[in-house]
């Protein structure tokens, strides 16, 4: 089967920069508020959320797993924004400039996947979903670990390669989940 890995990463990038869009047509970017560690934390939330569905296979709630890996597109995307700003930008930006930084930030993103799944050989398409939601965990832990430490690695790449590295693995499972 012939695969476009870059049309696919578009197509799934397509549907959560819409919605990040509309959402910031309605909220503004009250995001801006959060700290990184309360950002990671939300990414905490939808990818346990997530595990906990492919186990228990029963939603509650309503809403499947599908919206839980666009939210944690969309929550890497600000994390990454929010780890290039300080105090003095505004809380408040132009809805603008939230697509640009968007779309600079996935594309920055989808860099690092290409130069990835050059040396990886997309391995990522013979992982189980389920993998790929742990790896995403994963990552999370080694980000609250590195934000408990101020910072500070020895020899580990910093938390915003950890957010490029689960806004990759969130969009690998959608395509899964896409092409099932």
């Amino acid at each position: 089967m012939a695969t476009n890995t870059s049309q696919e990463f578009d197509s799934v990038i397509a549907v959560c920069r819409s919605l990040f869009l509309k959402k910031t047509k309605d909220y503004g970017t009250a995001w801006r508020i959060l700290r990184l560690s309360s950002i990671t934390d939300q990414i905490f939330i939808k990818a346990q959320r997530i595990r906990t569905l492919e186990e228990k296979q029963i939603s509650k709630v309503g809403e499947g797993i599908i919206p839980e890996y666009i939210g944690i597109i969309n929550y890497c995307v600000i994390a990454m924004i929010q780890y290039d700003m300080d105090e003095n930008d505004p809380l408040e930006m132009d809805p603008e400039r939230v697509e640009k930084l968007f779309d600079q930030k996935v594309q920055e993103t989808k860099d690092l996947m290409f130069a990835k799944n050059h040396d990886y050989g997309e391995a990522w398409r013979d992982m189980r979903i389920s993998s790929l939601t742990d790896l995403i965990l994963m990552k999370i832990f080694r980000v609250k670990q590195i934000e408990d430490n101020l910072g500070a690695t020895v020899v580990s790449e910093g938390v915003n390669a950890n957010y490029q590295d689960m806004l990759n693995y969130a969009v690998f499972a959608l395509i899964k989940l896409e092409l099932k």
